[in-house]
């Protein structure tokens, strides 16, 4: 319910039953999965959907122009959007890579490694770079890895300069070394910047960063399509889905790096079929 004088956002379209709107992050799109989903969601419903992406999915749906966000778990708005009633819980779908990206020599051999833990540890051990990448949840995961690994002391091999996403990844394709970033806007910022690193580590489980859909609440905003936006959660939830989310590649890339999270989910939530 409304509180006292607030107002409800205009919605910018009128409300379609055979219309699922959709406002995402960019990783699942550039990516390459959400799209493919859509597809087989428009095959299998008959329901149409729209897309937008970009970084402000919830600014979107505020603005009465949504059905569904999907967005990382962590993302700035997710938990005010869901805390002051504008959408119902956070369901967990599916989760997205970092990587530990190196120069190809790979000097501190950590190529394929399963363990990111024991990757940091060697590239301490080896006196191979590290580039800290300072964007708040990968600065995080650099400390963990830190403590992890015995809290190494930070020589010349830790770099820290202050820098983020893109500047980091540039620093440490100028110095040889390694550093953390997203595995999708690595692949679409070497388009324009050939950096001299790789994809070294992929695999490990801390790399994982959980996506959510929150469906709108017809309740707060106008114009809200709620049974479509239901369909769509259950299809992306279903086993069969959840499945082929494992063999998604990502683009310019062999393997599958997409992982299926419908699981986090309270067991009474999931469907059994589709």
């Amino acid at each position: 319910m409304l509180h006292a004088g607030e107002q409800k956002p205009p919605t910018a379209e009128a409300k379609d039953a055979g219309l699922v709107r959709i406002a995402s992050v960019s990783t699942d799109v550039e990516g390459g999965l959400l799209p493919a989903l859509l597809e087989s969601f428009h095959t299998t419903s008959g329901l149409r959907t729209t897309l937008q992406f970009g970084n402000d999915p919830y600014t979107v749906a505020r603005n009465g122009q949504a059905d569904l966000v999907i967005s990382h778990f962590g993302h700035r708005d997710t938990e005010s959007f869901v805390s002051l009633g504008f959408g119902r819980w956070p369901r967990t779908i599916f989760a997205n890579q970092l990587g530990l990206f190196g120069p190809p020599s790979d000097p501190a051999k950590v190529r394929g490694l399963g363990s990111l833990v024991q990757a940091f540890r060697q590239i301490a051990q080896s006196g191979a770079g590290y580039v800290v990448n300072r964007s708040q949840g990968t600065r995080y995961l650099t400390d963990i890895l830190w403590h992890a690994a015995g809290r190494p002391e930070k020589g010349d091999w830790y770099i820290d300069n202050g820098n983020s996403r893109r500047d980091a990844v540039a620093a440490a394709s100028r110095q040889g070394a390694y550093v953390l970033w997203g595995l999708t806007p690595f692949q679409r910022e070497r388009q324009t910047e050939p950096f001299s690193l790789t994809p070294l580590v992929t695999a490990a489980p801390l790399l994982q960063r959980i996506m959510v859909s929150v469906a709108v609440n017809p309740e707060r905003i106008d114009g809200v399509n709620a049974a479509g936006a239901a369909r769509l959660e259950e299809y992306l939830l279903s086993p069969a889905v959840q499945a082929r989310i494992l063999t998604t590649p990502y683009p310019g890339m062999e393997q599958a790096l997409w992982s299926p999270a419908g699981r986090h989910n309270a067991g009474e939530y999931l469907p059994q079929s589709i």
